[in-house]
């Protein structure tokens, strides 16, 4: 897993904020995870217009919570290559929404030649966890992929995850590294340490093999 830790932006973001009645001194908070494999060079996310990271992120870059004001931020999402994607994110105060940029491919019309273009899925915190447990979710270009979780006893429980959706299941292991495969291909393992919700997401690499990132998170998600 590959993952950036970055610093809550505040009067950057604060300077660019819309405004809309709401206290500037509020903020939630918008993570990156980027499975956006088409396309030429690094993802860049814009919030509200404003590019928090020039330099851009690479494919199977987790962020940390970013500050953002509370209201509604409109997410952009661009990439060489590929037709840029946008979303609107409700910000309620101290919860995280996780947005998942990913590539669409678009077929051919008499207007247009087949292309890719970016959707964003957005994850949204529910009920606080209190246990250690793994949410899958996918945003493969497959219906349905199936991923299997190993025990400490060394047995291999299998779980289905529906595109778009989540599959929540139990952690076995107190802490360590949870083994993960998809068939014969390996993924990266999940390092389990206090309780929380290890989210991993499921995406298509450039190649078109299933890839994972993962990320811990203090509540139970939902995806939408």
């Amino acid at each position: 897993m590959k993952t950036i830790f970055k610093t809550l932006l505040m009067l950057a973001i604060v300077s660019g904020a819309r405004v809309n009645g709401q206290n500037d001194e509020k903020y939630g908070f918008i993570r990156l995870v980027n499975a956006l494999a088409p396309g030429e060079g690094s993802t860049e996310l814009l919030l509200d217009g404003n590019n928090l990271y020039p330099d851009g992120y690479n494919l199977g870059d987790a962020t940390g919570g970013m500050g953002v004001p509370v209201g509604t931020c409109n997410v952009t999402i661009r990439k060489e290559g590929v037709t840029e994607g946008m979303t609107k994110v409700k910000i309620e105060q101290g919860a995280t929404t996780t947005v998942i940029p990913f590539g669409e491919r678009v077929p051919a019309t008499d207007q247009e030649p087949a292309h890719w273009e970016v959707r964003i899925l957005r994850l949204k915190q529910k009920a606080e966890s209190n246990k250690r447990e793994a949410t899958f979710v996918s945003v493969s270009q497959k219906p349905e992929v199936s991923v299997e979780m190993r025990d400490p006893a060394g047995n291999w429980d299998k779980y289905l995850v529906k595109r778009f959706g989540t599959t929540v299941a139990p952690m076995k292991y107190p802490e360590g590294y949870i083994p993960l495969r998809a068939g014969k291909t390996e993924l990266p393992s999940i390092p389990v340490m206090d309780v929380g919700n290890y989210v991993v997401v499921l995406f298509d690499g450039p190649d078109g093999d299933l890839q994972s990132i993962s990320f811990r998170d203090f509540h139970h998600v939902t995806a939408e």
